[in-house]
């Protein structure tokens, strides 16, 4: 939809998430509507990294940064809100907490809309990766931030987490991997015999026993099927 009502009042949702960056006041959502249906349909999971939001079109992806303590959260955004007062975005409890202020109930913060082309390249703010698949995005916060992908790996050990034969799924698992961890997660799309399978991978790493024990921070996190391969498989 290009617009909506709520409570009396009209809300316009963006044409295209591309380029979009804002600050303001984030709060939180948890319980009370823990497995309830988001507003694309989806269930929403207090315990998962989304948000709600009133324009950006969903579903999509933003990078939160709370500009009281630096740290940052990649969310997916997938229900509409918040309507309270002046507050630009609503993130679960998960994202709150990650982001150091769930104890308090709100903070302030940047949203950076993430898009990613049917070409696999990603934007952050309208940035695009350099050609050495890293991207330097400046934050109204101040400072930079260095993001990979890891498409431009063609050597080294990976931890892959899943194969799917759609892109979407595979998109879905790369941003909530990125959310937990600081290596850089790739979607590898190959074609087979029975197939294009696009990959979720977190590396590379330059020795086994890193990669390994990669993979045993990412079993404790609930991604228990996971094997360590080269890039060449």
């Amino acid at each position: 939809m290009s617009s909506y009502t709520v409570w009396g009042k009209q809300y316009s949702v963006m044409d295209s998430n591309d380029g979009y960056v804002a600050r303001g006041t984030a709060s939180w959502y948890g319980e009370k509507f823990h497995g309830h249906k988001t507003s694309n349909g989806e269930t929403f999971d207090m315990y998962q990294m989304s948000a709600a939001h009133k324009s950006l079109r969903i579903p999509g992806y933003a990078r939160v940064t709370n500009l009281d303590n630096g740290r940052t959260v990649i969310v997916r955004v997938n229900d509409r809100g918040p309507f309270h007062g002046d507050r630009l975005i609503d993130l679960s409890y998960a994202a709150a907490k990650k982001l150091g202020y769930q104890s308090r109930g709100t903070a302030r913060v940047e949203v950076a809309s993430i898009t990613v082309k049917p070409d696999g390249s990603m934007f952050m703010a309208g940035q695009p990766f350099a050609l050495d698949g890293q991207q330097t995005v400046q934050s109204a916060a101040g400072g930079a931030v260095a993001i990979n992908d890891g498409q431009d790996a063609n050597s080294g050990l990976f931890v892959q987490l899943g194969s799917f034969s759609s892109r979407d799924p595979a998109e879905k698992l790369q941003v909530r991997a990125s959310s937990l961890l600081d290596n850089p997660v790739r979607v590898r799309s190959v074609d087979t015999a029975s197939g294009r399978f696009h990959r979720v991978q977190v590396g590379p790493f330059q020795d086994e026993g890193s990669a390994r024990k990669t993979q045993r921070l990412l079993d404790t996190k609930g991604f228990s099927q996971s094997i360590v391969l080269t890039d060449s498989h």
